[in-house]
């Protein structure tokens, strides 16, 4: 799919013969386009385009039509995708401080991600991206990941020995699921139901909300409710159009981006609530008492390993927030 290349005379305003022509913005995603993404991605398009009076119009591309994850944040860097909306699984590879959100079993529940991430705590995250040519503008959400599989129900960490499982380019969740014996496979969302499908890999993990959006259902016969890691989305810009916006474009911006948030979280609790009977109704086992403390208990070498390499002091103030 083409897109345009916002270079600063296409991303400025035109006027011929009087006419002002709104600047097109190219906001990109990984899930179809009746995904929790979408939703986000509606409300981002319908807030800027208000609040802008029409300066500005979004053009959403969804299914990765603009590549993986890492593809587009790597677009934003150069200019050539203006706002994403991705996890955090590939971000680490560009801003190594949004690794800590990745550890296994740092949040407790709902409650206590959203209030750290919309805290000092967050915004903190979200300003160390600039220096690597992101802009972060705004925490979103996926959900808590859960782990589905075609080959046994999981109920304790013996079950996932030897399991071949998708995880996302991203170490700290790979060496989560090697200490489980598990054999983690690194790749691209976009390449995911094809592989389970051929039987390249066994399994994967994802919040709820992926798990139906993708209908996962058609290639796996298992969920069950691990909760082994909470996973924000983050709705990410371009720095190379943020450096041709002035201040209060800026803000048009911001706003766009918390609207997307709060209306992707919302869409989240919604099918935490729908989505295990749409699992059920499609075939899947679910899984729900899940005995999460032998699973804390043996990747406790990964935050020894992350502490070791990052240090502990973002990690310290998540675990003694209190909102």
């Amino acid at each position: 799919m083409k897109f345009k290349n916002l270079t600063a005379a296409a991303c400025g305003l035109l006027v011929l013969g009087g006419v002002v022509e709104a600047r097109e913005i190219q906001l990109g995603h990984t899930l179809s386009d009746d995904s929790h993404y979408s939703v986000g991605a509606d409300a981002f398009k319908e807030t800027l385009e208000r609040v802008s009076g029409g300066e500005f119009t979004v053009r959403e591309h969804v299914a990765g039509s603009l590549g993986g994850e890492r593809d587009m944040i790597e677009g934003l860097q150069i200019g050539t995708v203006d706002v994403v909306i991705t996890s955090t699984g590939p971000l680490g590879n560009f801003v190594p401080d949004t690794y800590v959100l990745d550890l296994p079993f740092l949040f407790t529940d709902y409650d206590h991600a959203r209030s750290v991430l919309d805290s000092d705590i967050g915004q903190d995250l979200l300003d160390d991206m600039e220096p690597h040519g992101i802009i972060g503008l705004a925490w979103s959400e996926n959900g808590f990941r859960h782990m589905t599989n075609s080959r046994n129900e999981v109920h304790e960490p013996a079950d996932v020995e030897g399991i071949k499982i998708r995880t996302m380019e991203n170490q700290v969740h790979m060496n989560a699921f090697r200490e489980l014996g598990a054999s983690p496979t690194p790749m691209a969302f976009p390449e995911l139901f094809t592989a389970l499908q051929q039987g390249t890999v066994d399994a994967q993990e994802n919040p709820v909300t992926v798990i139906v959006a993708t209908k996962f259902w058609e290639v796996q016969d298992h969920v069950s409710l691990t909760g082994h890691v909470y996973s924000p989305a983050a709705v990410l810009g371009s720095s190379v159009l943020w450096g041709e916006l002035s201040e209060q474009e800026k803000g048009w911006f911001h706003e766009a981006a918390q609207a997307s948030a709060e209306a992707t979280r919302d869409e989240v609790l919604r099918l935490e609530t729908e989505g295990l009977d749409l699992l059920r109704e499609n075939g899947m086992t679910v899984i729900e008492e899940v005995d999460k403390a032998p699973f804390q208990s043996q990747i406790q070498p990964v935050y020894e390993a992350f502490q070791d390499e990052y240090g502990s002091e973002m990690l310290e103030r998540i675990q003694s927030f209190e909102g």
